[in-house]
């Protein structure tokens, strides 16, 4: 997390006080365990695969994504602090133990948010999961309709990008939304402990030729909280777009701390505003990298306003 928070430029904002808090952020996973980095911060948790009322994360990656979004660093003496380390994390499990799940609890699960956001305070939502069903598909639709009824509702829906790339037009469903901010992985290229890793994010455009996805950060070999840390395990890496997606959500949580006034448009755009190129095709890194530092301090003001199966953002 020290190289995703220096690559997004986040140091200089915790520093200044500027970490998430008030900020609410919904994460739709595996789940989430009692980590030490997330202290009394789990405001909300509710199992739609299993039905269980204790907290818990059966698969590590719910955890992982968390602790992108907004883990503390405590146990790691802020090493792998997260990107909004101050905000609220509601976990709505909708993944099970092997990190895949069922199209009715993630549709049931965004109900549960178009029901409760405005009790739970949730201004965001991360989705590091999709399916590779194909857009044009009914229940694929369906699933997009949902994640845009959240979005309707001004809440900043933000979805990783998949593992199916880097072919054209390999964005997961519902990354595939119009709406939606959709994150990619920057680093799934180059050499890594001698060994060769294979591109894995999606790329667009969409069947709809919209350009995909928007931002990218990075993905690769991210080191973030651990279901294991009971026994003296706190953190773990993975790598996917699910972790690039939950780095956007915190600089997200981070711009509404500041501006809890802007609607979820605003925020898009702010993003945008403050993405820099990293020389990849336009189809691949969409608007770039975001630059939090850049946003804040330089300025920047943005326009205004079934039972299919599908998997974690994770490489495996």
């Amino acid at each position: 997390m020290d190289r995703v928070r220096a690559e997004l430029n986040v140091d200089e904002l915790h520093e200044k006080g500027i970490d998430g808090r008030g900020v609410n952020v919904a994460i739709l996973d595996t789940g989430i365990c009692m980590h030490p980095d997330f202290g009394r911060r789990i405001l909300a948790f509710h199992d739609f695969v299993n039905e269980k009322k204790k907290l818990y994360d059966d698969a590590s990656h719910g955890t992982h994504v968390a602790g992108i979004v907004g883990g503390s660093g405590a146990a790691g003496k802020g090493k792998y602090t997260g990107i909004a380390p101050g905000c609220g994390l509601i976990s709505l499990k909708v993944l099970d133990r092997w990190g895949q799940g069922r199209l009715e609890h993630l549709i049931a699960a965004l109900e549960w948010v178009c029901g409760n956001y405005q009790r739970y305070k949730i201004r965001i939502v991360n989705i590091s999961a999709g399916t590779t069903k194909d857009e044009e598909d009914a229940d694929a639709f369906r699933l997009v309709r949902c994640v845009e009824k959240v979005w309707d509702l001004g809440i900043t829906v933000i979805v990783a990008a998949g593992n199916q790339g880097p072919e054209r037009s390999s964005i997961t469903v519902p990354g595939n939304s119009r709406k939606v901010i959709t994150v990619g992985a920057a680093d799934d290229f180059g050499k890594k402990s001698g060994r060769e890793i294979v591109s894995y994010s999606g790329c667009g455009p969409t069947i709809e030729c919209i350009c995909k996805p928007e931002l990218v950060a990075p993905g690769t070999g991210i080191v973030s909280c651990s279901f294991g840390w009971r026994n003296g395990r706190y953190y773990t890496a993975k790598s996917g777009t699910s972790m690039a997606a939950p780095a956007v959500a915190g600089g997200a949580a981070l711009l509404l701390q500041r501006e809890p006034n802007l609607t979820n448009m605003q925020v898009k755009m702010r993003m945008k505003a403050c993405a820099r190129d990293i020389g990849l095709p336009h189809n691949r890194q969409g608007w770039g990298m975001p630059d939090m530092s850049r946003l804040f301090f330089n300025n920047i003001m943005g326009g205004k306003d079934g039972d299919i199966l599908f998997d974690a953002g994770m490489r495996k």
